[in-house]
């Protein structure tokens, strides 16, 4: 059993996104580090990010805006969902 070093690293994140990325990972049992070192070890087996990278097109784009201000947001219930599914 080959024994790794660690290595302590300062980053800036994002406040709300770190908090809620920590209580996934708690459910998931992954320590921010851990999941961190996930991350890296697929970087370097990937020899790049472990997903696709895209700009989203100008239709996206709009879309994503909007839904950011609450526009053309279509309010449903768990009841129309659950029905969705069931067809």
């Amino acid at each position: 059993m080959t024994i790794s070093k660690k290595e302590t690293t300062s980053i800036k994140l994002d406040k709300e996104v770190k908090e809620s990325a920590k209580k996934i990972l708690k459910e998931l049992g992954l320590t921010m580090g851990e999941a961190v070192n996930i991350f890296l070890t697929q970087v370097t087996l990937n020899k790049g990010l472990p997903f696709e990278v895209k700009i989203p097109n100008k239709e996206t784009q709009k879309a994503i805006k909007e839904a950011r201000n609450g526009v053309n947001l279509e309010k449903i219930t768990l009841d129309d969902l659950e029905s969705e599914f069931k067809k």
